[in-house]
C-alpha cells in the first residue's frame, strides 16, 4: 500500500505522507516513495513546484518506532551501493537537496524527528496553527540525522539550532515563525491552499529553467567559502540564459505587456553551471574510531 499520495493540479505537485493511524510516522517505505517522488516530479515538465503534507492531524511524527530502535536504523533496508548503511532520512533530504522544482513544506501538525528534519532542504515552509515542531533525538538517546547539523544551523542560526537540539523541546508554530523556521503561521483550513497558491505563484510567472537553476545556486553557494564562487557560476549561468529562448520571450512580453510563455524546458534545456561540481562521495570508516583526547 503507497504510504505517499500524489497530486499533480494547475502545475503543482503535492505529495501526502499518508499514515494518518499512525500520525504519518516515517518509514523506509516512505523514504522511497518520497525519493520516487522527487524522481518523478524533476522529469515531469508540467510539474512547476512541490508541496508536501501530511494526511490527518500531524505532519510526521518521527520515525516509526513502534517495533524499537530498529525505528531508528533498520541495516538491512538501509543498505545501498556497496552494502555501506546508510541513515534514511539523510538520503531523503539529500534528495531533497538536489530537486530541480522549488519544494514548499505546508506544516499541518505535530513535526518531530525526522518530521522537523526533512523539511530543512525545502524552500519554504508554511505551518497550521496547530503544528508542533520538536528536535528531541537527545531525548531518544541519539543524535540529529538526515543531514540537519547542515541544514539546521543555515536556517535558524548555529544558537537557535543547539538551543533546540540539545533541550529536546517541543515548541509551537509561533516560536517556529519568530526563529525563521517557518514563512508563516494559517489557520489549519487555509494551510494547503495558502502552500499551493504560493508554488502556483512561482509556477505562473517565472521560467522553469532559471527556476531550476536558481535554486542550485543558492543552496550549493551556501557551502562555498568565498563569494568569488558565487561570481563564477552567476557569470557562466547569466550568460547561458542571456542567450536562451526563454530570455528573449521575458523580454518581448514585458514589452508587450502580457504574461510570457517560456518555452525552455527543465528535461531538454538545463545547461550545466557547475561543470565542475561534485557530491562528495561516501566514505564509510574503516573500523569504529575511539574517542579522542580533548585538546589542551
Amino acid at each position: 500500500m503507497a504510504v505517499v499520495r500524489t497530486d499533480l493540479t494547475d502545475g503543482v505537485m503535492t505529495l501526502t505522507l499518508d499514515r494518518p493511524e499512525k500520525l504519518n510516522a516515517f518509514t523506509i517505505e516512505m523514504m522511497q516513495e518520497l525519493i520516487d517522488a522527487f524522481d518523478v516530479a524533476d522529469a515531469d515538465d508540467a510539474v512547476r513546484a512541490v508541496v508536501v503534507t501530511g494526511a490527518g492531524r500531524a505532519f510526521c511524527a518521527g520515525a516509526d518506532i513502534s517495533g524499537g530502535t530498529k525505528g531508528f536504523v533498520d541495516v538491512e533496508k538501509r543498505k545501498v551501493g556497496d552494502g555501506i548503511v546508510r541513515d534514511g532520512g539523510g538520503l531523503l533530504t539529500l534528495r531533497i537537496f538536489e530537486s530541480l522544482k522549488p519544494v514548499i513544506a505546508a506544516v499541518n501538525g505535530a513535526a518531530v524527528g525526522v518530521g522537523a528534519t526533512m523539511q530543512l532542504p525545502m524552500d519554504m515552509r508554511l505551518a497550521s496553527e496547530d503544528a508542533k515542531f520538536g528536535f528531541v533525538f537527545g531525548r531518544r538517546g541519539i543524535v540529529p540525522e538526515a543531514c540537519s547539523s547542515w541544514f539546521l544551523p543555515r536556517v535558524v542560526g548555529i544558537s537557535k539550532a543547539m538551543e533546540w537540539s540539545t533541550t529536546g523541546r517541543i515548541f509551537d508554530a509561533q516560536e517556529a515563525l519568530s526563529a525563521g523556521l517557518v514563512r508563516s503561521v494559517h489557520k489549519p483550513a487555509d494551510l494547503l491552499g495558502a502552500a499551493q497558491e504560493l508554488a502556483q505563484e512561482i509556477g505562473a510567472n517565472n521560467a522553469p529553467v532559471s527556476v531550476a537553476l536558481t535554486r542550485q545556486m543558492m543552496w550549493r553557494m551556501l557551502g562555498a567559502d568565498h563569494p568569488m564562487q558565487a561570481h563564477r557560476v552567476d557569470s557562466l549561468a547569466i550568460e547561458l540564459r542571456t542567450a536562451s529562448d526563454d530570455a528573449a520571450e521575458g523580454v518581448r512580453s514585458f514589452t508587450e505587456k502580457r504574461p510570457a510563455v517560456f518555452p525552455d524546458k527543465v528535461s531538454t534545456d538545463l545547461p550545466d553551471i557547475f561543470p565542475n561540481w561534485s557530491a562528495p562521495k561516501w566514505q564509510q570508516p574503516t573500523k569504529t574510531p575511539k574517542l579522542k583526547e580533548p585538546c589542551r
